[in-house]
């Protein structure tokens, strides 16, 4: 259960990152609100794997390169779910916030997250290593 909050603090503060480089993207250049989620997918993932390897998962006995790899891939499978419900909500409500349609989005995402993370990327390495 520790495990769980402490991933959903993670995935929090990843929230917070991904909205407010959304935010300042979409304030401060021409992208649009597809173009900018990307950017700001991009610099959360970075900071949830730091989170997520330091705090709430430790480290594995994978290499930093291996675990990084894997975490990318689960991360990439997580913000391609992430980023389809967010562009359906925008598509689909333009007057909407944003950043409404991201916490939607990141909802949905949080199951496959951890649970690709806890089994894939931090858990026990095969018996073949």
């Amino acid at each position: 259960m520790k495990r769980l909050l402490l991933f959903a603090v993670a995935g929090g503060a990843g929230f917070l990152v991904d909205a407010g480089v959304l935010a300042l993207l979409l304030h401060m250049t021409p992208l649009g609100p597809l173009i900018a989620r990307i950017g700001a997918i991009a610099a959360a993932m970075l900071f949830t794997f730091w989170l997520n390897r330091t705090f709430t998962f430790g480290r594995s006995d994978r290499s930093l390169a291996a675990e990084g790899a894997r975490y990318g891939g689960v991360g990439i499978g997580a913000a391609l779910i992430n980023y389809a419900v967010y562009s359906a909500i925008v598509l689909a409500f333009p007057a909407l916030w944003p950043v409404f349609a991201l916490a939607i989005a990141s909802a949905i995402a949080m199951l496959w997250s951890f649970l690709g993370y806890s089994r894939f990327v931090f858990g026990p390495s095969s018996p073949s290593k």
